[in-house]
């Protein structure tokens, strides 16, 4: 490096004080004279020194009538106020009320399942019959002598108007008969129970048990009958959100496995919050007329909790935090011609997030214009020039 220096020393020597002085150093070397020598370094030494100060002079003009060195390049982004919606995500999973799975209300042998497997069938539609063990046979005598009874009361009842008669005899052929007509419905009540019907109009997803089984009362499951119309999802809501997460909010329900998104509203906000978890539960509404949609199959839910209108929405990359906690941006301001800007730090207050965004809702105003890239490498009141917007 030393001779390089000496090269370039000597360059500038010679051309701020023309040749003399290389060729009297040339002259000197050649002579080898030691005195003169010295005498002559100590003369390059002080012209170096002027030299050295004349540069720093000009260096020190250049740089204050130079505006623009070292100035700071950025972008900048125009503040567009636009409707804004936040979604409180969630997960929950499908259910029906209409997903049941039929137990006989009596033992005996399952004599006959009327149904197959994927059939639709209507409400009250008889799908299975149980043995009912004599109970038919029972219900016909009872039948015969009920008749009996009533015929016996009317004709009683007719001689009693004419007064013919005591009122003893009267009253117990009235009570003979009411009795016996008890009977009778209640052993009709007794033998409905052999019977499984529809409890609501639906599809037959399941034979249990097949036929000639012996099934006990509420215990064996004969069939499952389920139907796809009223479907609806149940989820666990914190209570936070009590008062933004209420009956009829918009929902967008995603199913990843089906590749589907439906929009729906909530139907139902629960009235209790569980003291364990802190939840109160949702229904949320699912449209199901292609049938696609099935109990227990996973949803999320994206529920809009809050929207406003013309809100200011900036990328949260921008956004610095001091040591006192306030969260500040930077904006461009006095725009030049030239694109030349000052940085001026702005104190944001800040709401709600959605993905890379969130709501300022104090601090800016929508003619500001944002430092964007280069945000954190600018300080207060620094000129800045803008690349692009």
């Amino acid at each position: 490096m030393k001779p390089l220096y000496y090269s370039i020393l000597i360059t500038i020597l010679l051309f701020s004080c023309g040749g003399d002085a290389l060729k009297s150093t040339e002259e000197l070397l050649k002579k080898g004279n030691l005195e003169e020598l010295k005498e002559q370094r100590t003369k390059l030494q002080e012209q170096q020194h002027n030299i050295s100060e004349q540069l720093h002079l000009l260096n020190a003009k250049i740089e204050s009538m130079d505006s623009l060195r070292n100035v700071p390049l950025i972008t900048t982004l125009n503040i567009e106020p636009k409707m804004f919606e936040h979604y409180l995500e969630l997960q929950g999973s499908v259910a029906t009320k209409k997903n049941l799975v039929l137990y006989p209300e009596m033992g005996g042998i399952l004599t006959n399942v009327y149904v197959k497997e994927g059939q639709k069938v209507s409400s009250g539609q008889i799908l299975a019959k149980i043995d009912d063990g004599g109970l038919s046979q029972q219900l016909a005598q009872l039948e015969i002598q009920a008749n009996l009874a009533k015929t016996t009361f009317e004709r009683q009842e007719r001689l009693w108007e004419q007064k013919i008669g005591s009122e003893i005899q009267y009253l117990q052929t009235k009570s003979n008969y009411q009795a016996q007509a008890e009977a009778v419905n209640q052993l009709k009540s007794q033998l409905a129970k052999t019977t499984i019907r529809a409890p609501f109009s639906g599809t037959i997803d399941d034979i249990i048990t097949e036929q000639g089984a012996v099934v006990a009362a509420g215990q064996t499951p004969v069939i499952r009958i389920v139907n796809l119309e009223d479907m609806y999802i149940e989820t666990d809501v914190p209570e936070a959100y009590l008062n933004s997460v209420t009956e009829g909010k918009n929902v967008k329900v995603d199913f990843p496995i089906l590749d589907t998104i439906i929009n729906s509203k909530i139907r139902q906000a629960g009235n209790f919050i569980d003291p364990a978890n802190r939840t109160y539960k949702v229904l949320v509404d699912v449209p199901n007329s292609e049938k696609r949609i099935k109990p227990n199959l996973t949803a999320k839910l994206q529920i809009n909790d809050y929207s406003k209108e013309g809100a200011i929405l900036i990328p949260q990359s921008i956004i610095t935090e001091n040591a006192e906690g306030e969260q500040y941006v930077y904006v461009a301001d006095s725009i030049q011609d030239n694109k030349i800007a000052v940085a001026k730090r702005v104190i944001i207050k800040t709401g709600l997030t959605q993905g890379d965004f969130i709501e300022v809702v104090d601090g800016l105003n929508a003619t500001d214009v944002l430092i964007n890239e280069g945000a954190r490498s600018v300080k207060d009141k620094q000129k800045v020039e803008i690349l692009s917007e």
